[in-house]
């Protein structure tokens, strides 16, 4: 693991929202491989919020479901194809070969997954990771980088004056 991460105080939906816009204005270029984000939380901490947000700033306009029945949702968005996973109701990490999520690692595909760890190690080892959780006065984000491409995607979000403008950086 890269020792790399972010501390964010969010301060409600809106700046969960707002992360989502940080992130996807962050993304590194997909030419060479895909982006791996995993999102964990409770149920209810703001990983689909967060996903939606990522989605509408990477241009994604039409209807964006949150995959708990279907497990995956396709969206393009040129030059990218972003996958979101959601594997809450994943019934074994076995269940994932016949998903076919191996057909989306490859270039130009960003791939947020929702409840990674239902999946095991079945998955493709995450870039970058997204933990989002309740704190006693509202929610906290931490971002970690996990691998080269993560912690060069975290160097680029610490840079978007939205981090220090809207979220506060607890770190």
């Amino acid at each position: 693991m890269i020792d790399s991460a972010l501390q964010l105080r969010l301060n409600g939906p809106e700046t969960t929202e707002i992360l989502g816009l940080a992130l996807a204005h962050a993304l590194p270029s997909l030419a060479s491989g895909p982006a791996v984000c995993y999102l964990r939380g409770e149920l209810g901490a703001g990983k689909t919020t967060c996903v939606r947000s990522v989605l509408r700033a990477l241009g994604v306009t039409g209807t964006v479901r949150s995959p708990t029945y279907t497990l995956i949702e396709t969206y393009p968005a040129a030059p990218l194809e972003c996958v979101h996973v959601d594997l809450y109701r994943l019934r074994a990490s076995l269940d994932l070969e016949d998903l076919g999520l191996r057909d989306y690692w490859t270039p130009q595909h960003l791939i947020l997954i929702e409840w990674p760890e239902r999946g095991g190690d079945a998955l493709a080892p995450p870039d970058l990771e997204l933990d989002l959780g309740y704190t006693d006065t509202g929610r906290e984000a931490a971002v970690r980088a996990a691998s080269p491409l993560g912690a060069h995607w975290l160097a680029l979000l610490r840079n978007d004056t939205r981090i220090t403008r809207y979220l506060s950086n607890l770190t």
